[in-house]
């Protein structure tokens, strides 16, 4: 089902019209209430009137998480705080966090691109989502409720963990239709199966995302479950879920580009990349009110295309994530960056800063083994001294990640030295 047919099946002028004329009032509104973007526009020499339509974006300048880090909390708001309605934020794991608000509008085209997104995924109003992302500040779990509320749907806020009772509550109450990580879902289907309940179960579609997956991973979850499942994109800083999501054909993910104007660029250049061709993901909003966004370079490698979808829509569609510019790894829906391993082994005193992380899929969940060397100092022959190590190093890393990990300790100088960048992450996943 088309939920908003007027939006999603316009012509591609009528498209370009619509960002033009968002675009101009976009710019005029954040030059003249955020500080920061305003002095950014007057080093390039650009005043809003410079900016005529969405053929003038590449004028902007280009906007980064630092910028966001650097302006914490509230310092690029376009808004008084006394009209933001919900702050939303990422972990901080790897510095400030980056804080997100909504006014009360942000809220409500929100709830209508993830309705979108749900009707895409073939929900109705008649169906029960049982919603198993975490809530919180994480945009996961109150992004997928609110706008299935606003579908109509029925939803039962499960959030993530507790596996056995996810599976009770989707059959005791009928729930036709999931939102979580893949590879939680997958072993959702696992213990399914270890119970024989496989058959007591109503689900038939699941909207997942959160984390990097592939075709072979959604066939695995459509046999296992006999379900039809759908990708759903999203950032915290751009809104959360719902930016972008895929429908029956999976030719591409759909932006909704009334509210988002996507763009490719090559990371190295900044110059726009060719449709089809590879590059960063960018996104300008252009409805938002509280923390409205020029170019937010995303970090995320894909590549665009703007041919109609033979679903009927015209929306922009970009493909599935085929990385990230930086080194951060997405671990069962954290963030896991190589930096942050380090700091906590080198503020433990007793480790070197030799150490690789093996990443692998086993069971469908992502697991982390951290290859860890102790220095000759503390190096021991006896096994009690050695595992009491283990234990202290696997409590620190699980406090500066936020995940439980697997240590091994190796004896010094037993992890290969590189003479140029060294090589901190064997990833086993088979991603692509």
């Amino acid at each position: 089902m088309i939920w908003n047919e007027a939006k999603e099946c316009m012509s591609r002028d009528e498209i370009a019209n619509l960002q033009s004329a968002r675009l101009r009032k976009m710019v005029s509104r954040v030059y003249h209430n955020v500080e920061f973007y305003r002095k950014k526009m007057q080093e390039l020499g650009i005043e809003p009137g410079d900016v005529k339509g969405i053929e003038d974006l590449s004028k902007l300048p280009f906007t980064t998480k630092e910028d966001l880090r650097e302006n914490y909390p509230f310092g690029l708001f376009a808004i008084p705080e006394s009209q933001v309605v919900r702050i939303h934020a990422s972990s901080g794991t790897t510095g400030s966090p980056t804080v997100v608000g909504y006014s009360r509008k942000d809220i409500n085209i929100w709830q209508e691109c993830v309705a979108r997104v749900l009707a895409m995924a073939g929900v109705e109003p008649k169906d029960k989502i049982q919603v198993s992302y975490g809530y919180g500040l994480f945009t996961g779990g109150l992004g997928l409720h609110y706008g299935a509320e606003n579908l109509g749907a029925t939803v039962v806020p499960m959030s993530s963990g507790n596996t056995k009772k996810q599976i009770r509550m989707m059959r005791d109450l009928g729930c036709s239709a999931i939102a979580c990580t893949p590879s939680y879902l997958l072993h959702i289907a696992e213990v399914m199966e270890e119970e024989k309940v496989q058959n007591d179960i109503k689900l038939k579609c699941a909207i997942l995302g959160g984390e990097p997956w592939t075709d072979q991973m959604r066939d695995d979850i459509e046999r296992k479950l006999h379900i039809k499942s759908h990708d759903i994109y999203g950032l915290c800083e751009v809104m959360g879920p719902g930016v972008a999501a895929d429908c029956s054909y999976h030719q591409g993910l759909h932006v909704y580009e009334d509210h988002f104007i996507p763009e490719i660029i090559n990371p190295n250049t900044l110059e726009a990349c060719s449709e089809g061709e590879v590059g960063e993901l960018v996104f300008t909003t252009i409805t938002k009110e509280a923390l409205p966004l020029f170019r937010y370079r995303t970090k995320d490698l894909t590549h665009i295309s703007y041919e109609k979808c033979a679903c009927g829509r015209t929306l922009a569609r970009i493909g599935r994530c085929m990385g990230r510019t930086d080194d951060m790894l997405v671990i069962r829906g954290v963030n896991v960056f190589p930096s942050q391993v380090e700091a906590a082994l080198l503020e433990m005193g007793e480790t070197s800063p030799h150490y690789l992380l093996i990443v692998d899929r086993k069971n469908n969940l992502d697991t982390l083994e951290v290859l860890v060397e102790v220095e000759d100092r503390f190096f021991s022959d006896e096994i009690r001294k050695l595992e009491d190590l283990t234990v202290k190093i696997s409590k620190s890393l699980e406090s500066a990640l936020g995940l439980v990990v697997k240590v091994k300790l190796v004896e010094p100088k037993t992890i290969e030295r590189s003479e140029g960048k060294s090589k901190h992450v064997i990833d086993k996943r088979n991603l692509v």
